[in-house]
């Protein structure tokens, strides 16, 4: 595994007033070390914070030191285990309105319970919904999330909402290995938008769609290939991996039809089983993620490449914070 450092969002922290002296920065337990390096970005530590489970399962929160007035930013991915994510970044969000915070702001580089954006069948609950009525009525005045599963979801707040990409941080690596021939590749239609906006920033690359047709929860069959992908270096581009079916089975499909290499490229390292098996059997050059979800070690092998979002996520909330653009960065 390798990690690649990037700076692509550089700023020079001000000197500190009163204003800027209230940004206060707290991290759940679900991803510490990119709140540290978030931390780091703006020239700050993390906020003291007690967090312990009870014996029966139930989780306490407590903060060590005056918010009273101060605009809290709480970082915390929904990732695995994500109900314990959840409810702790609830907790969190309770804890800061109790103590009279001015602002919450719940940064959530990974949106948990995403997929389930829609009713596909009768009686199903929409828990992409569920979840942001249960931050909203924690208490948090506004979100910031990274690469969200179907965009509808800022919809479904009624507080401001930040969405951010982390496809510059992966593009700026791309650019940096000065591969030839690209064709970006959406994995099926729905991400088209998503390899085209990708595609327009790698010089206008060529794009391709894989048809595929969906049988059950985490099983898809792949079809065809939509565009010419031979002798090219093949990119497939995605929000996230989890069992990486989908994605292993169009690489199977791009070098049938004649891809020299094949990179994959995520937002979000999900990687449930079996997808670590899959993804180093020798399909890809390379699989490139980014940080937002903590990857441990026995998920690690050789052709992963983390990448990390700090701090495009610490420019953003600096941004908010400043009350600046937070569109801009990605124009």
């Amino acid at each position: 595994m390798t990690r690649f450092a990037t700076l692509p969002f550089p700023f020079s922290l001000p000197p500190m007033n009163e204003e800027n002296s209230r940004l206060r920065l707290f991290s759940g337990s679900a991803n510490v070390p990119l709140a540290q390096e978030v931390a780091r970005y703006l020239g700050m530590d993390l906020g003291p914070m007690v967090r312990k489970r009870f014996a029966d399962g139930e989780i306490y929160i407590q903060i060590q030191e005056s918010i009273r007035g101060c605009d809290v930013y709480l970082m915390q991915p929904t990732c695995f285990p994500v109900n314990d994510h959840l409810m702790e970044l609830l907790i969190m969000v309770d804890a800061c309105r109790r103590a009279s915070a001015r602002q919450i702001t719940a940064v959530i580089p990974y949106y948990g319970y995403a997929r389930a954006d829609r009713k596909t069948a009768g009686r199903e609950s929409i828990t992409a919904k569920l979840v942001a009525n249960l931050i909203t009525q924690a208490g948090a005045n506004r979100i910031l999330a990274m690469d969200l599963h179907s965009a509808q979801i800022q919809g479904y707040f009624d507080i401001p909402f930040d969405h951010v990409y982390g496809s510059p941080v992966v593009l700026d690596y791309l650019i940096s290995k000065n591969l030839s021939d690209i064709v970006v590749v959406s994995p099926d239609v729905g991400g088209v938008a998503r390899a085209r906006a990708f595609a327009k920033k790698l010089n206008d690359a060529p794009l391709a769609i894989i048809d595929k047709r969906r049988q059950a929860h985490n099983v898809a069959e792949v079809m065809n290939v939509i565009g010419d992908v031979s002798g090219k270096t093949a990119v497939l581009v995605d929000d996230m991996i989890d069992t990486a079916g989908t994605i292993c089975e169009g690489a199977r499909l791009l070098r049938r039809e004649g891809a020299r290499q094949v990179y994959a490229c995520a937002t979000h390292a999900v990687f449930s089983p079996p997808a670590i098996e899959r993804l180093s059997a020798g399909l890809f050059e390379e699989v490139i993620v980014t940080n937002t979800i903590p990857v441990p070690d026995d998920k690690q092998f050789d052709q992963l490449t983390m990448l990390s979002v700090a701090n495009l996520l610490g420019e953003t909330i600096w941004r908010i914070h400043e009350d600046s653009s937070v569109s801009s960065m990605f124009r």
